[in-house]
């Protein structure tokens, strides 16, 4: 079930893309939104759903498992209105400097007119969204570590549904009212992150959790939180970080550039989010539980297991988006506004952003470990490394390739951030049953080789039996594609004796904590 709302989610996130691709293209407006929702996302991916998920999820369930829900529910409320406080202030100040901190982040949209301005009014109406995404944020946790799944990974769907919807209705009618069109999909995000926080409030309040003005400070597990969180917002802020970097830069790369790069990573955050951030939601309270208990030998199963189920599920991806890029591309975006050149643009971004998939999710999965081992630290070094690769390979490839360098860089950052947190978290467990890893990546790559052959191939011929360039005919086009690949890939999984297949789909249907948790 699990799976089936992450599904659903991320499937709902691609019709929202392909909505506002078609509406906008990759144009002036789309340019201004981007950055425009990058500053309070930025801003969210670091506090409510980055570092503050990481520190809160292994002292809530320790507080559970130790203390019981009373004293639990106290220490949520304390944590939701002390992140409560600090939102606000945050979403005050950013509405006061919000033109230099828009002129800093996009200064050279101020040389096409209306560009930069546009950006300002944008960011100013999004930024309230913080402050409803904290509380959805903070529901998650509480909601993982109760072991309920399915509605917070159906809670991102809300914020889909609520662009796609205003979209449709608001877009033709802001003209009449004599405002931007792309005026509807701001206040769309406004909707998308109450209705992500209402969405989650029910389960809550079934398993007993009351909203109460608490606010301690001093609360010796708000304070742990704080300690873990603190470094995190470094630890685990490479991905956003790395994001910022390449808007900043895109900025300069013309008009197109940052909507080329935003739409190829939201391709890439499909695999990235159905499987590296299903596994990691899934792993982390089991070794949250584990970790409390200080058993070691059960955080490296449970560490190794999550981590060969990755790639099982992330080398195939990987692969597949390599060779069908293009199609992808095509089928999804090309329509409306969004064109041919957009279309060649976008695919290639999506090949080199697709090289540091495995990376982006062994970080997801191994990085909150550490939070729960309570050696944040030592995600903080791995982090600022991957940082600063990412920031010396962008300046220096972005002269020579321009966009597609930065795209480039951003996956050798995460490459590199993901392995050393493998090498340092095999230190700390003393093991984290390597030769197992090894087996396992071999049999799936050469799986995977034969799945990417056999799409590519297929999509080779049904080019030569279904030419042309409508809709249906690039659909059933891709989907042959797909579907043979992954036919191929099963086959030789079970040729090859891949394990990790069932155990990964299992993952997928919401089964991990039912079955052998490790």
């Amino acid at each position: 079930m699990t799976g089936a709302a992450t599904l659903a989610s991320r499937v709902l996130g691609l019709v929202r893309e392909q909505v506002l691709a078609a509406l906008f293209g990759a144009g002036n407006e789309m340019d201004a939104f981007i950055v425009a929702f990058r500053i309070p996302n930025l801003v969210r991916d670091l506090f409510a759903e980055g570092a503050m998920s990481a520190a809160f999820v292994p002292v809530f369930t320790r507080s559970l498992t130790l203390h019981g829900k009373p004293a639990t529910w106290r220490f949520g409320n304390n944590v939701l209105n002390t992140l409560l406080l600090v939102t606000s202030t945050l979403v005050v100040a950013g509405l006061f400097f919000t033109r230099p901190l828009v002129s800093l982040y996009a200064g050279d949209y101020a040389s096409v007119p209306g560009k930069l301005e546009l950006t300002i009014r944008l960011t100013r109406i999004m930024l309230p969204f913080l402050i409803t995404v904290v509380v959805a944020a903070v529901a998650m946790g509480m909601l993982n570590s109760l072991h309920h799944y399915f509605v917070p990974a159906l809670s991102p769907a809300m914020f889909n549904v609520a662009t796609i919807v205003c979209a449709i209705v608001l877009v033709p009618v802001m003209p009449s009212l004599g405002l931007p069109r792309i005026m509807a999909i701001a206040a769309a995000v406004l909707l998308g992150g109450l209705g992500q926080t209402l969405v989650q409030w029910p389960s809550l309040a079934r398993e007993g959790f009351r909203y109460s003005p608490v606010f301690n400070p001093g609360d010796k597990a708000l304070r742990e939180m704080v300690v873990l969180m603190g470094p995190g917002v470094v630890g685990l802020a490479a991905t956003q970080v790395n994001i910022f970097v390449n808007t900043l830069l895109a900025t300069s790369q013309g008009t197109g550039a940052v909507s080329w790069l935003t739409f190829a990573f939201r391709l890439v955050y499909l695999p990235l989010g159905l499987f590296g951030v299903s596994i990691a939601t899934a792993t982390l309270p089991a070794v949250s539980r584990h970790a409390a208990l200080d058993d070691l030998a059960k955080i490296r199963r449970t560490a190794a297991r999550g981590l060969c189920m990755m790639l099982m599920l992330n080398v195939p991806a990987t692969l597949g988006l390599l060779v069908l890029a293009r199609p992808i591309v095509e089928l999804l975006f090309e329509h409306g506004r969004f064109t041919a050149t957009d279309t060649e643009a976008t695919a290639t971004a999506l090949r080199l952003y697709a090289v540091g998939l495995i990376g982006h999710s062994a970080t997801r999965i191994v990085s909150p470990i550490f939070y729960a081992l309570r050696q944040s630290q030592i995600a903080v070094a791995a982090s600022l490394t991957a940082i600063a690769i990412n920031i010396v390979l962008s300046v220096s490839l972005a002269g020579s390739m321009g966009f597609r360098g930065l795209a480039l860089a951003t996956s050798i950052a995460a490459l590199a951030s993901g392995g050393l947190l493998v090498l340092l978290l095999g230190r700390r467990l003393q093991g984290i049953e390597g030769q197992r890893l090894a087996i396992v990546l071999t049999k799936v790559l050469a799986a995977a080789a034969a799945m990417a052959v056999a799409a590519w191939g297929i999509e080779y011929l049904m080019m030569g039996l279904l030419p042309g360039v409508h809709i249906a005919i690039r659909g059933v086009r891709l989907l042959a594609a797909i579907g043979g690949g992954l036919f191929v890939l099963a086959l030789a999984a079970k040729m090859l004796h891949i394990d990790e297949l069932e155990d990964a789909l299992r993952v997928l249907g919401g089964q991990f904590t039912k079955n052998r948790d490790a």
